[in-house]
């Protein structure tokens, strides 16, 4: 793309994605993420409807009355989009390629941010690390890590996610929400994984094709792996064919899903074949649920 047609693909990327925040998602991801942390302030004497599992026990004994500790939230929070710009993810035939998915899902994510007053920061990887976005605050910031997103050339084809993870593990030292946007087809991740998630807030955004699942029957497929460039003959008039197809893709799928539950990880599907802004809206409100039950 010419410097010309990366601007205006960037340009319409933002109004689309700030269009969404400003109407539905902003208030989600602000539910959730207000601040990871919280610092004592004082303590005042209870008053009805205080929580109670607020109430400092070793005051209210010494002054005979019930009293509550005082907390403000600490603001300072930061969130690192690690986005696989692999070769497996320039597949698409749903509404687009599963990068332009990626590219938007983390675009809205980064200006929701932005807003937030959060400081976002974007490692893109696909066999080695392709470009680092240390975080930082402010729209302009935003708008560079869309530019890369969109517009960076990259030099693997591959998928090296265990090194990806590696990576964040060692350059991200403060508490994070880390949202891992891939379409996870990679193997040896689940301990690297396991290990950054005991100390970051890991979102795994798992990213697919409906093709991947479904073969289309009735004809020969030329199937070609986008990151090796081997070429396959599918017969997709065979209905062995197609369920030997299916059942390879859920047996990955379900490979995924073990390695993410195993790691502690939490995980939204996101689809070229539907629409995301709601699934990420409710997703958020999920979250935000729990969060207020006291299940983090």
């Amino acid at each position: 793309m010419t410097a010309k047609e990366i601007l205006r693909r960037v340009r319409r990327l933002e109004i689309r994605t700030r269009r969404v925040v400003d109407e539905s998602l902003a208030g989600a991801y602000h539910s959730v993420f207000r601040g990871r942390g919280v610092e004592f302030a004082e303590v005042r004497e209870y008053e009805p409807g205080d929580d109670v599992r607020s109430i400092d026990w070793n005051v209210s004994a010494r002054m005979g009355r019930a009293f509550v500790k005082k907390f403000t939230e600490e603001r300072e929070l930061t969130v690192v989009l690690a986005v696989d710009a692999s070769g497996s993810q320039r597949f698409g035939t749903g509404r687009g390629e599963k990068a332009e998915l990626a590219a938007e899902v983390s675009a809205l994510i980064a200006f929701s941010a932005i807003r937030n007053s959060d400081r976002v920061g974007l490692l893109l990887f696909t066999d080695r690390i392709e470009r680092f976005v240390p975080p930082r605050r402010g729209r302009e910031h935003a708008l560079r890590v869309l530019r890369d997103l969109v517009a960076l050339e990259t030099l693997g084809r591959g998928t090296d996610l265990a090194g990806a993870i590696e990576v964040l593990r060692r350059v991200v030292t403060k508490r994070a929400v880390v949202f891992l946007v891939s379409d996870f087809q990679a193997q040896g991740y689940e301990r690297p994984l396991r290990v950054l998630a005991r100390k970051h807030d890991v979102v795994a955004l798992l990213v697919s094709d409906p093709r991947e699942s479904a073969l289309p029957g009735g004809a020969l497929v030329a199937a070609r792996d986008p990151e090796s460039g081997a070429m396959r003959l599918l017969d997709g008039g065979s209905a062995g064919v197609r369920r030997a197809y299916a059942a390879r893709a859920e047996e990955g799928r379900a490979r995924v899903l073990e390695s993410l539950r195993r790691a502690g990880v939490e995980r939204l599907d996101l689809s070229t074949g539907e629409p995301y802004e709601r699934a990420l809206v409710r997703f958020f409100a999920e979250r935000a649920r729990r969060a207020a039950r006291g299940g983090g």
